[in-house]
């Protein structure tokens, strides 16, 4: 139900109407208003809307405000057409907002600046085609006078000796403008493979270094659709629009809603020729020119605007293809084919829609265009014949005119591409920066390496709080206290979502606490380095293990890429795969497939072990890493693991408790604290503890198991 204006004085309620659109997502995130309300109701203070009104107006003009929503209480309302991506990571240590936002000329620059020599070299040669154009007409209309001469004077001869140096002198020039193209549409070539190839790894390279909360927020398609697709448009665009650009009369840039004209060497030779012709002429010629930069500026505003929205439905439509294959057994298994059919081809009419409405755009930029420029030659014809008739100009004149106002024709025609093309270019470009503005410094301030002589390994959690990002209204874990002593075996337990393997993941430093300390040796994390801490500290075997499309050899090296074949072939025999690679064909060079879609959950879970153990990290954390596997499997891995983790710090992050019997010391947690520590013996004796109830539930449920399985 919609809240009603009778919680809110009347000029708020003026003023919210005049307000643009956030969503709730965003404003949730941003923790703004702060509403203070109880089961029934909402009490807004003064102060509270406020804040919302001043955050408001700094929001996009494009979007509007709807109503107050009582269920959510927030006053916004999702709006389908408004489905550009406002993805805000909200760790208090990482605000980022991933969102459209204007490219400005210095970002523009900046991803074209090293490649400047190339279109510098570009440029050189349109400057010289434009001298060349100059002369051409010029040329042509002496090639007319003098056939108009012979014509006249009826002298074969003179016809012959005249017309023969004007033919060489305008085949020249036709050779010189040939070779001068080449050069010119070879470099905007080489230079556009350069600069995709190089942005692709760039911005490939920033992706890898973004945070985790990034992509808790992000589908991998949409992000693969930005890394291919927008890079692929941005260079074919950028090419497309820089010859032709180089080759238009002028170019309307509308990207930042006001007018700059660039007149290119063409044209402006062009304008330079047919004043030298005739200066009244000439100025009827270029008032055409207004007339179209002001068109184009009107369209151009739209197409910007539709060329983004239909690049960011691209984007959708990559990812709900992308989720659908990653997926593709959960899909078959549901027999899910035909909804995720119809999911696609509803994002896919969407995507259509959108372009149909540019190529709409740019189609009616390009008839009204060539409506007046078609109207120029015409205006041309009409008044140089007058002229003609008058004997105020000779015919090759005329001739010489008409040419050089065709060019400027020709050039202008062009401009409807132009513009198509650099509304692409802008809003690819702007996708780019969207990712490259993006601080990947987050989590990574840390320089400190703990010397290999003083290393020891004891780890401290004082006092820790954490939310996640996408969710950070609820607290995981509040005010953690954990003790974790070298060459020990810790285990966490504790019931679904009570923050055992957050403990684990702020551990490797996936996360950072919103609150609290987490040390190693007395350091904190915080001012270690990240990549250092996890590529030699810390190993990690997850309940879930992910292989690469690649061999058995370059998963179990993955984390070692300069193990020698000793090292792999020993981390395989402590983690009890050996056995099974040499059974196959190709051994340690078999192709596992996507996410090792061609081996078992046990194989899959060994691969990963002797991952982690090639490495020698002095501490392991096991996060449930075996509670999905079946009982011949998960006696494998427990062989394997209690071989491989002698002498090392282990961290199990524990499903079935049987498993951690034997742990030096157990951790239980609820509600995001620790509420029973110590050994299995000591926390069975308590049977009003957590830990005693979380057994015998686990002990009822494999009984009934039992049971049900003997039917």
């Amino acid at each position: 139900m919609l809240l009603t204006t009778k919680l809110f004085k009347l000029h708020y309620c003026l003023k919210i109407k005049q307000l643009p659109i956030i969503y709730l997502k965003h404003c949730l995130r941003l923790e703004i208003p702060k509403f203070l309300f109880n089961s029934n109701k909402i009490i807004l203070s003064k102060k509270s809307v406020n804040s919302f009104l001043y955050i408001a107006k700094k929001s996009s003009k494009s979007l509007r405000l709807i109503a107050f929503s009582l269920p959510v209480l927030c006053p916004l309302h999702r709006i389908a057409r408004c489905k550009g991506r406002i993805v805000t990571s909200i760790d208090r240590s990482y605000k980022q907002q991933f969102i459209s936002q204007p490219v400005s000329w210095a970002e523009f620059l900046s991803l074209i600046r090293p490649y400047f020599l190339w279109l510098f070299c570009a440029a050189v040669a349109a400057a010289f085609i434009a001298a060349l154009n100059i002369k051409i007409p010029i040329i042509l209309g002496q090639l007319v006078n003098q056939i108009y001469l012979f014509i006249r004077q009826d002298g074969g001869n003179f016809v012959f000796s005249g017309l023969k140096p004007i033919a060489l002198k305008l085949v020249s020039v036709y050779v010189a403008q040939a070779f001068a193209t080449f050069l010119c549409i070879t470099s905007l070539s080489l230079m556009g493979e350069k600069m995709s190839a190089d942005l692709r790894i760039r911005l490939f390279s920033h992706l890898l270094e973004l945070p985790m909360p990034f992509f808790d927020a992000q589908k991998s398609g949409e992000l693969s659709d930005r890394l291919n697709s927008d890079i692929q448009q941005f260079k074919s665009s950028f090419k497309e629009c820089t010859a032709q650009g180089l080759r238009t009369t002028a170019q309307v840039n509308s990207f930042f809603n006001y007018f700059i004209f660039f007149f290119n060497f063409w044209t402006v030779g062009c304008i330079f020729s047919l004043y030298q012709l005739n200066p009244q002429m000439t100025l009827f010629t270029i008032s055409i020119i207004p007339v179209v930069v002001v068109t184009g500026s009107f369209f151009g505003a739209i197409l910007r605007k539709l060329s983004s929205r239909a690049q960011t439905q691209n984007g959708i439509v990559a990812g709900v293809a992308a989720e659908a294959f990653q997926n593709i057994r959960t899909v078959k298994v549901f027999a899910m084919e035909d909804a995720e059919a119809s999911l696609y081809e509803r994002e896919v009419n969407k995507s259509k829609s959108l372009y149909s409405q540019l190529g709409l755009g740019i189609g009616l930029f390009q008839a009204a265009s060539n409506l007046f420029l078609n109207g120029l030659i015409l205006g041309v014809l009409y008044g140089g014949g007058q002229l003609v008739i008058s004997n105020a100009i000779s015919p090759g004149d005329l001739m010489a005119f008409l040419a050089t106002a065709q060019t400027i024709q020709r050039s202008l025609a062009q401009l409807s591409f132009v513009f198509g093309s650099g509304m692409k270019v802008w809003s690819s470009c702007g996708r780019i920066m969207e990712i490259l503005r993006l601080d990947s410094k987050y989590g990574k301030d840390g320089t400190f390496i703990i010397p290999t002589h003083s290393f020891v390994g004891d780890i401290e959690l004082s006092n820790v709080h954490f939310s996640y990002p996408t969710r950070s209204g609820h607290e995981v874990l509040k005010g953690l206290n954990m003790s974790i002593e070298n060459g020990k075996t810790i285990a966490i337990c504790g019931a679904s979502g009570t923050g055992k393997s957050t403990v684990a993941a702020l551990i490797e430093r996936i996360y950072e606490p919103i609150a609290g300390q987490i040390k190693l040796d007395g350091i904190d994390l915080n001012k270690l380095d990240p990549k250092w801490l996890r590529k030699n500290v810390i190993g990690v075997i997850s309940q879930e293990p992910v292989l690469f499309s690649t061999s058995i050899r370059e998963n179990i090296c993955y984390g070692k890429a300069d193990a020698n074949e000793r090292e792999i072939m020993q981390a395989a025999s402590l983690a009890n795969a050996s056995q099974f690679i040499e059974q196959f064909p190709q051994g340690y060079d078999t192709i596992v497939g996507e996410r090792g879609v061609t081996l078992s959950g046990g194989q899959k879970q060994r691969i990963a072990i002797a991952r982690a153990l090639i490495k020698n990290t002095p501490i392991i954390i096991l996060d449930e890493a075996t509670s999905a596997l079946d009982t011949e499997s998960e006696r494998l891995i427990h062989q394997a693991l209690n071989r491989a983790l002698i002498g090392r710090t282990v961290i199990i992050i524990a499903h079935r408790l049987s498993t951690i019997k034997n742990a030096d010391c157990i951790y239980v947690l609820d509600n995001g604290t620790v509420i029973e520590k110590g050994t299995h013996q000591q926390l069975i004796k308590n049977r009003n503890g957590k830990y005693y109830e979380l057994i015998k539930e686990q002990e009822e449920h494999s009984r009934s198991a039992s049971s049900t399985d003997a039917f």
